[in-house]
């Protein structure tokens, strides 16, 4: 039996697949382009849009990963999601494989407190109502008995080479540049981010323990409450740099949005910038009480070295 991560070749699935090896499981890594991990790796070709490949990829396997990054636009995500969820459902249904599904905060909506488990789930954007709608497709498989799943869900992103991040592209490239970062709105805000390491992993674990199935997890993320600022000022510190950041105000987006197709696509997600995001993982570091949880100093410090290390493009 396989552990099998369908739409591998992002940061998560990375990180899962060396937590896998390293828990001695044989990895099977499913992409349109699948690259191995680890040496061992199994490799299968498949588009997730395609409901024979998916159902062959999926064969023989005990546990499922659901992690694929589509297009980040909406009308992508109305056509493609809902064909990715219902073949991975039906593939896993099949061959009687349990199913990971790594999932964003989105379906929350706007969220005036901490987000846990239990938040209601009350999407306010476009995006957010396809996820739900996603959701609802997942746990009807649950309620009718046929499936065994988890929800493994995490906030938003920041680790090394973690390329589709708003911290990245915003906050580390200019700083590792030496310009000045860049913050949506304003930096006065709580903002939890999950470190992408610590996710993979943590979802490794989730998936690899029978216990927690039929539940929704948030991924382990460091409690302390930081703001933007204090996230830039810790970046500064770290990077060796001193530089202010630069607001992107609501108005100027819009402006940029017209030109920029991902910024445009961003517009419906500022809520998530003009009130505190607040992550809690209390309920998996409860569960999992030795998981060496990243602090953002030293996932910031790690950050740091990845820039001053990787090879030179």
């Amino acid at each position: 039996m396989v552990q099998t991560i369908l739409g591998a070749g992002g940061i998560i699935s990375k990180h899962a697949a060396i937590e896998l090896h390293k828990l001695g499981k044989q990895v099977r890594i499913v992409s349109r382009n699948p690259k191995k991990v680890n040496d061992e790796d199994q490799l299968v070709k498949a588009d997730l849009l395609n409901r024979q490949a998916v159902m062959d990829a999926v064969e023989g396997s005990e546990v499922v990963y659901l992690t694929a990054g589509l297009k980040y636009d909406t009308n992508v995500w109305n056509v493609e999601w809902p064909l990715v969820m219902r073949n991975t459902l039906d593939a896993c249904i099949k061959h009687k494989a349990v199913l990971v599904f790594f999932d964003n905060v989105y379906t929350y909506g706007m969220v005036d407190g901490i987000m846990t488990e239990s938040t209601p789930i009350k999407p306010s954007s476009e995006k957010g109502a396809l996820r739900t709608a996603i959701l609802n497709m997942l746990h009807s498989e649950m309620r009718a008995g046929k499936l065994k799943a988890l929800i493994a869900r995490s906030a938003d992103f920041y680790g090394p080479d973690t390329a589709n991040s708003m911290t990245q592209a915003m906050v580390f490239d200019k700083l590792a540049a030496n310009k000045s970062p860049q913050w949506l709105l304003g930096t006065q805000h709580i903002h939890s981010f999950t470190y992408t390491p610590n996710a993979g992993k943590a979802m490794v674990w989730l998936g690899n323990a029978p216990d927690t199935y039929g539940q929704v997890w948030h991924l382990p993320t460091d409690p302390r409450k930081i703001t933007g600022l204090e996230f830039i000022q810790k970046s500064n510190e770290l990077f060796g740099t001193q530089k202010k950041p630069t607001i992107l105000s609501r108005w100027l987006l819009k402006i940029i949005s017209l030109f920029v197709p991902v910024i445009r696509e961003s517009m419906e997600m500022l809520y998530q910038f003009d009130r505190d995001y607040v992550f809690d993982s209390t309920k998996f570091m409860a569960r999992f009480p030795t998981f060496p949880i990243t602090t953002y100093d030293k996932g910031i410090a790690e950050i740091a070295h990845w820039y001053k290390t990787k090879p030179q493009s």
